[in-house]
């Protein structure tokens, strides 16, 4: 478990360099992001532009990836976001993971720029540079099918001609759909002349108690099985979430100008789109879809983001937009903000025809939409422009985003208009990595009626029972944070996380009995649950040694100022003076100060660990 290696390849130079990895370092953040954010936080200085050979961009596997620990096959993808201009951080599940660890490696760290279009080729303890001139162009599917074609049975982590022509929410693929989508990791691979990662290994993973973790994991399936949740994922996946959330007014439509959106979008009617039901590496789950149209999904995140919230009315024409944004490795959340963004400017005549080249934009138009992916995926016409994202506000006439949904500069990830569930809103303004509710998602909030005895004991704190209040709900995120930073060092999928989509799945004692099964630690309770709050304060010092500020944790303007028109959510909007105070809550809770920085001490015991 701990033999694998740090592997450093400066692409100016060509040199590569192997190293071992402290164990010291590993017991304080495991793996995944924790480990990605450390070394971003330590190596790269202020003031890097993202697109510059000086941004590094490194690949960690989980602490548990590759092992059987369930649905253990997932990596983080870091470096400074070029969509943002902070935390640049993605997660995927998928294959490549476990295979890169096979092939010797938890991480690679790349520095510089490779001269030509190249693609690392990593196989048991080695790393070679390789020239990409036959790959470069091709989009995420055929690229792969390529490798393995001249390689064989490989696992790769690509980027699409998104990244190769710098869009910057260019997003990291492997297999059909499985993405690294936030934040523009894939713009940071071209800007590098990275093709791919290829990975093959032969060399086992040494469990140290192979006997007790198969122990774990099995009453650990046992008791995942048993839940009402995982029989539904694992039917149905999270298209399920599209008609809870559509059902009381919580669906971003049409650049949240409304909050709810037709029933063909329903999980019954994706079903007749669905070949099968698959899996990533080492889980039971199966929650994504094969779909007939020739990929994977959708996902709830792409029936909101490229269907509602684009004003699509047919079903089969958001799966098919999702099919060529994922062929074209893009982010399906920014892309689907930022044409929603122009569509609605458009709209209300902030621009007219001389910017977007004569293009009629207007909703709910699958062809028009379809012509812009592809324009935005090679920077051509009016794609060039949304290509740079929230950067090309004052192109777009709206210097201020005051139309953008966006926190941090980084579009809403997810499909909820949170103007009605309070405590997501306090979470998508203080994430790390911007508008994301994969860092804090506080699901118990509303699709669950727990006692509040339950949902007390849940966030150590007496919580109110009211989705539409701020209060008390700092604590709500924070914990949320927490334990989602955890379960991301392990490379595990939140899905099956304590709080994600249950108020049971795998906590701490369940994290910590698979981390001794694996290792020779005797990790305490007290261990684990130290390691997401020394991550999110990392995080928090990277973001503010790139110029982050209290002003960033804030929410889009229309959020505040226009209340939600449809549905039980009719009339809530986020209140100014409220939000305000629950996010001095928050900073207290966590332990930073009023301004929302990391106290001192806290900087001197995290500057500390080696």
């Amino acid at each position: 478990m701990l033999n694998r290696k740090l592997g450093v390849i400066d692409l100016s130079k060509e040199k590569i360099d192997i190293q071992e990895v402290s164990e010291s370092l590993r017991r304080k953040l495991l793996g995944g992001r924790g480990l990605n954010s450390y070394y971003l936080w330590k190596l790269l200085p202020k003031g890097v532009d993202p697109l510059s050979p000086e941004n590094i961009l490194i690949f960690g596997a989980g602490f548990l990836t590759g092992t059987l620990a369930p649905s253990s096959g997932r990596f983080n993808t870091s470096a400074l976001s070029p969509e943002t201009g902070f935390l640049g951080d993605t997660n995927c599940g998928g294959f490549f993971a476990p295979e890169m660890r096979y092939a010797g490696f938890d991480r690679l760290i790349l520095k510089g720029k490779a001269k030509k279009p190249s693609y690392i080729y990593v196989e048991d303890g080695t790393i070679e540079i390789r020239d990409a001139k036959d790959y470069w162009g091709l989009d995420t599917l055929d690229v792969q099918k390529a490798f393995r074609k001249d390689l064989g049975q490989v696992e790769m982590a690509v980027c699409g001609v998104a990244g190769e022509n710098l869009v910057r929410f260019a997003c990291i693929r492997t297999g059909i759909k499985n993405a690294g989508g936030r934040t523009g990791m894939g713009c940071v691979m071209g800007s590098k002349n990275i093709k791919a990662i290829v990975a093959h290994g032969t060399m086992g993973i040494e469990i140290a108690h192979p006997e007790e973790m198969l122990k774990v994991v099995e009453e650990l399936k046992d008791y995942l099985m048993k839940s009402k949740i995982t029989p539904i994922l694992g039917s149905v996946g999270t298209p399920l979430l599209y008609e809870v959330s559509n059902a009381f007014g919580g669906i971003r439509t049409k650049n949240s100008q409304l909050n709810a959106w037709s029933d063909d979008f329903n999980a019954s009617e994706v079903e007749k789109f669905v070949e099968k039901m698959i899996s990533c590496s080492s889980c039971f789950v199966h929650c994504r879809h094969r779909n007939t149209l020739g990929g994977e999904g959708p996902e709830y995140t792409a029936l909101g983001l490229l269907g509602s919230n684009i004003g699509m009315e047919k079903l089969e024409d958001c799966i098919k937009l999702q099919n060529q944004v994922n062929e074209l490795g893009l982010d399906v959340s920014s892309t689907g903000t930022y044409l929603a963004w122009a569509y609605e400017l458009y709209e209300k005549g902030l621009i007219d025809d001389k910017i977007t080249g004569g293009i009629k934009l207007e909703f709910g138009n699958y062809e028009l939409t379809k012509k812009l992916i592809d324009m935005i995926s090679r920077r051509e016409g009016f794609g060039d422009i949304l290509a740079d994202g929230q950067w090309s506000a004052k192109k777009l006439k709206d210097p201020n985003r005051d139309y953008l949904i966006a926190v941090k500069g980084l579009p809403q990830s997810d499909p909820h208009d949170v103007r009605y569930m309070k405590a997501f809103a306090l979470g998508i303004a203080t994430s790390s990595r911007g508008a994301d509710h994969l860092r804090s998602r506080p699901t118990l909030e509303i699709f669950f009626k727990l006692p509040p005895d339950v949902r007390n004991k849940i966030y150590g704190a007496e919580i109110a029972n009211d989705p539409t209040t701020l209060d008390t709900k700092e604590h709500v995120v924070a914990w949320s944070e927490n334990i989602f930073a955890t379960i991301d060092c392990l490379g595990m999928c939140k899905f099956i996380c304590h709080g994600f989509n249950s108020p049971h799945f795998v906590d701490y004692n369940w994290m910590r009995r698979l981390i001794n099964s694996a290792v020779d630690w005797e990790y305490s309770d007290s261990e684990i649950r130290a390691v997401g709050p020394r991550v999110v304060d990392i995080e928090r010092l990277f973001n503010i040694k790139q110029g982050l500020t209290k002003a960033h944790d804030t929410l889009p303007k229309r959020y505040f100022d226009d209340p939600s028109p449809l549905k039980t959510a009719k009339g809530h909007h986020i209140d100014r003076e409220e939000f305000a105070k629950a996010l001095d809550r928050f900073y207290d809770v966590r332990g930073w100060t009023i301004e929302g920085l990391v106290k001192d001490a806290r900087v001197q015991e995290l500057e500390a660990i080696a």
